[in-house]
């Protein structure tokens, strides 16, 4: 690949985090000659932010990857319809159709048990300190303490809100499927992957690949940029 022909990459985080969950990917890929900056939207709805992270993708040079996390794979599914994006990577993601919410999506399948370690507190959902290893829990334990430290919380409806757009039915993917999740279920995953025809990854991990495996991730990623480069 040469430098001045690489896509950009634009991350999309998800609930209990920020930008930051993307730590270990970023100076990789810089350091790689990719164009690289993460979406810091705020979960106040889906619609501001799928906006957040159109006018993110104007801050790096197309065709554009976008990288969503969890939540940020609805986000992603929205904003993705852009003309800008050139490919959609999903990492343990929702990705509902035009006829579903976050949350029926969500709903197809059994509930996970970090919904047990959560609360409800000024109109946000928040992750209670015992449910992050619910969340990461193979990471160690220094670890999940930062990621509930620095762990953004949505409005409480956030998953009942939808955006028009389905980008999967039109651009190519690829699904990192976490198979001792237990934020989103593994099954979920597999469905939607396989409903969205994308080239599907799995890896024994928890709902955080991409911090407590980036090498991982980083080579899905790659393999992406790959198949755009192969486009233009």
């Amino acid at each position: 690949m040469t430098t001045q022909r690489k896509p950009s990459v634009v991350f999309v985080h998800g609930l209990w985090a920020d930008g930051s969950c993307f730590s270990k990917l970023i100076p990789t890929l810089q350091k790689e000659g990719f164009e690289v900056i993460a979406s810091q939207h705020g979960l106040d709805s889906h619609a501001g932010d799928v906006t957040n992270v159109k006018r993110t993708l104007g801050r790096v040079s197309e065709p554009v990857i976008l990288v969503g996390h969890s939540y940020g794979g609805s986000v992603i599914t929205a904003a993705g319809t852009d003309a800008r994006v050139a490919a959609l990577v999903y990492i343990a993601a929702f990705a509902p159709d035009a006829d579903e919410t976050t949350q029926s999506l969500q709903e197809k399948f059994p509930a996970t048990d970090i919904f047990s370690h959560i609360e409800l507190a000024d109109g946000r959902v928040w992750l209670k300190p015992n449910g992050v290893s619910f969340f990461a829990g193979d990471l160690p334990e220094h670890e999940q303490k930062l990621v509930w430290a620095t762990h953004a919380a949505p409005t409480a409806d956030l998953f009942n809100q939808k955006v028009e757009g389905t980008a999967w039915r039109s651009k190519p993917s690829w699904y990192i499927v976490a198979t001792k999740d237990q934020t989103i279920q593994p099954e979920l995953e597999r469905f939607v992957a396989k409903r969205m025809g994308a080239t599907i990854f799995e890896t024994d991990s928890s709902h955080v690949p991409m911090l407590s495996q980036p090498e991982f991730v980083l080579d899905v990623i790659r393999k992406a940029a790959i198949a755009v480069m192969e486009q233009i």
